[in-house]
Order: C-alpha cells, then structure tokens, then sequence
C-alpha cells in the first residue's frame, strides 16, 4: 500500500510543479535588487535554505555544498544558477527518471524546501513581476489571518507561499498545495512546520484515503462509471491505478480530511483540478474561492454580483472595459483577433504590457475559469428553472472574461466550448476553438478540436 501511495505522489509532482514555473534554464534579466518584492523574497529564500540545512541535519547527515551556492543565487536572482542546480537536484532524487546517483539528502522537508525556492524565483523570474506581485498579494490579502490555503497551480502555490510573512510560521495563514498531499516525504514538509497548530493528514489518513479510493474506483469499473483518463485495471489479481484523474481523486480525500479535522478553521482555494466533493461547499472569494464550512443550497444573489462586480474591476485595466454582461462571443473573439493576434492597440484602454505577458494572461484566465466552473456545477444541480438560467448567466460571462484574458487557455477554450455546446451554442463554440487555434496554431488538442466540432456540425 505505501508503495502504491509513493508512486501517485511521485506522478502529480510531476503534474503540479513543473506544468507553470519550469522551463529551460535560461537567462534573466530580473533580480531581486530591481524587485519591489525583494525583502520579503530575500527573507523567504532564506527561511528556505535553514529549513532545508535544519532537515538535513536532523536526519544525521551533512548539507549538500550545492545547498549553498544555490540559495546564494536565489539571494542574488541569478535564475540561470538556480534553475541549473535544480534541474542537477532533480537527477539524485529518486523521484524522476535519472541517470545519477540517489542522495538521500534530497528527500522530505530538504527537497520541498528547495522545490518551494525554484518554484517561488521562476514566478518571478520567467514571469511578469507586476502582475505575479498583483496575484500573490492579492491572494494574500483577501484571506484572513488563521486560514487555510490550498494553491493548486504554480503561482498559486509559489507566489503566495514566497509572498506572505512566513510560510514556515504559518503567518498570516498556513499554505499547503493539494497537489502533494499524496506524497510521504511532502506531508513530512507540513508536520515539520505546522504540527501543534493545525491537523495535518497522517501516514494512516493516507491509507485510508487510498483505500477508500481503490474500493471506489474498483466498483465504477465494474459499472463501467470511470472518468476519461482514469486507468484502473487488475494486475494478478490485484487492483492497479494510475494516471492523473486517480492521484487527483486520493489528493482530494486528502483535503476533505484536511477540512474535517480543522473544523475551526476558515478554508480558501486556488483550483488546479476540479475536486468533486468541494463543489456545494463553494463560493467566489475575490481571485479565489472559499470553502464554506456547510453546503450551500443556492449561491445568493449578494454572492453573485460581488464576484461579477470584482471581476469587472479586476480585469479593466488589464484589457479595457468593454465586456458587459451582454456581450456576445463573436465580439470577444474579434477583440482576441485584433489585439493579441494582430497587436492593433487601436483604441485599447487596457495595458498593453499585459498583452505581452503569457504567465499572467494565463493565471488570471486560469482563476476566472475556475469560478466558471463553479457556476457550471450549480447549473447542473440547480433546484428550478429560474436558479438554472441565473447560473447559465454567470457562468457565461464568466468564461467570456476568462477567454478574453487568454484567448488561447486550452483550460479556457475546452471548459467554455463544453458550457456552449450543452447550451446548443454550437457555432459559437467553433468560434472560440477556431480563435484560440489562430494564436496557437501547433497545438494539437486544439487542432483536433476545431477539426471534431467541424465535422459535427457538417453532420447535423
């Protein structure tokens, strides 16, 4: 059972860090000295590095050297040092596909600590500061002090994590990503900073929840209820899963356990993969969302028009104000066309360094799209006509913003071309996936899509 539990962990690493910060190494012109973030990333990279020599030590054995000079080039901003020493880390881990020697140093606490260092630079390094400053402080700002915080993509993992007062401490609230919780040497990061303040899952919680899964799961086999990508097969009589849908799955148990165990406390979360059971708990929170303690029976109106009210603040001086709540799709993929294909800022009141910068169209697309899907559950769950109709509006404008801040978000296009197609929008959705396609003309899954919806509509 641990070694099934291992090897998803080991999976959704791979999934969670490396789909937003890494890249190849390279150079960059960002450093800490040109940062208006700079103390407070200076302050971080250091609590960093003792909780990485401090683990080390602890477990009787000395730092490696390399600790060293890769945290003095955090210190610096010397991203083309700290990528290289990270991508050398990655070799002796154990936990990727490697050439190199396995040094046990570079497990638990050490390695999250180093991983939180990269993960935290490269926002800023290969990102766009103003807004990676913008997205973690205003994460940070709207959560209270006490809480608990799940960041589930890179930026919202790492910008928040490097940006508050102290992950370590837990202050003002205590940051864990749900993408992890499936792996030991991770949970043994969280015991290491937050036990005695707040109820971290337990080698037994993790069992638990694996097992509760594989019965689950065993059983949708059996009714043929598995959810594309989710790999369940029986191998010598045993039960085997993989892929990315069933480390999600025990991660989201994971949280749930999170949850019920810290019953006092208040709960906040950036998405990277829908979880199931979080949906009725869910509310809008600013750039994020909350998890109510209780499920809601309907989201209230005063619920509604904050969140569409902040989005529209939000977003206007990035692209303009020009997208009202009766805008229809032709003239957000026009607009798409004009400005990011053409780069025509004729009559842009937004911010034209925002159309230059992909890492941040792409997160704040990524966080609208997220509540989009939130109004996508309450329309499917929806008590009466009038709800249903409510939520089809919220969520429509929703993936409108969403699209209109990166026209070219596979997670953008694919969620909204689902929504307008069981509208019966069929053309419209063409039209997304045709735009999005002209910006981003060698991605397959797009291709792929344009061509099926095409060809479904030719068979109508």
């Amino acid at each position: 059972m641990k070694t099934a539990i291992k090897s998803l962990g080991l999976a959704i690493l791979g999934i969670g860090l490396f789909t937003g910060c890494a890249k190849k190494p390279s150079a960059s012109s960002w450093t800490p000295d040109k940062s208006e973030a700079s103390v407070q990333l200076r302050t971080f990279f250091a609590e960093k590095e003792a909780q990485a020599n401090a683990a080390v030590k602890a477990g009787g054995q000395e730092a490696p050297p390399e600790f060293k000079t890769f945290f003095a080039a955090a210190q610096k901003g010397d991203w083309l040092t700290v990528s290289n020493a990270f991508e050398d880390f990655r070799k002796h881990t154990g936990r990727y596909e490697h050439s190199g020697k396995t040094d046990e140093r570079l497990r638990g606490t050490a390695w999250a600590a180093v991983m939180e260092t990269y993960g935290a630079m490269g926002q800023f390094a290969i990102g766009d500061e103003k807004y990676a400053a913008a997205f973690g402080n205003d994460i940070i700002e709207s959560i209270p002090p006490g809480s608990i915080y799940f960041g589930g993509t890179d930026p919202g993992r790492f910008l928040v994590t490097a940006l508050s007062e102290s992950h370590v401490n837990g202050k003002p609230f205590f940051t864990l990503t749900q993408n992890a919780l499936v792996d030991g040497g991770y949970l043994e990061y969280l015991h290491s900073m937050y036990d005695g303040k707040i109820r971290i899952p337990t080698d037994e919680d993790s069992r638990i929840c694996f097992q509760d899964y594989m019965t689950d799961a065993q059983q949708r086999a059996q009714n043929n209820q598995l959810k594309p990508g989710e790999d369940v097969r029986e191998v010598d009589g045993k039960v085997q899963v993989s892929g990315q849908i069933a480390v999600m799955a025990v991660n989201g148990l994971l949280v749930k356990t999170v949850f019920d165990k810290n019953p006092d406390r208040e709960f906040f979360i950036e998405e990277s993969f829908p979880l199931d059971w979080m949906y009725p708990y869910l509310e809008p929170h600013g750039l994020i969302m909350k998890i109510n303690r209780q499920p809601l029976g309907e989201m209230s109106d005063e619920m509604v028009r904050r969140d569409h009210d902040y989005w529209t603040k939000y977003v206007t001086p990035m692209i303009g104000d020009w997208l009202n709540d009766d805008m229809p799709v032709g003239e957000v993929t026009a607009f798409a066309e004009k400005v990011f294909a053409r780069r025509d800022f004729g009559g842009f009141k937004g911010d034209p360094h925002f159309i230059q910068s992909t890492e941040a169209q792409k997160m704040f697309s990524k966080l609208r799209s997220s509540i989009a899907g939130v109004y996508v559950w309450r329309i499917e769950h929806a008590a009466n006509p009038s709800e249903k109709e409510r939520m089809v509006r919220e969520a429509d404008f929703a993936f409108r913003q969403s699209l209109a801040l990166c026209p070219y978000s596979p997670e953008a296009v694919f969620r909204y071309v689902d929504f307008l197609l069981k509208q019966g929008r069929s053309s419209d959705a063409i039209l997304v996936a045709s735009t999005s396609l002209e910006l981003d003309p060698e991605n397959v899954q797009v291709k792929n899509l344009v061509s099926q919806l095409k060809r479904n509509a030719r068979a109508k």
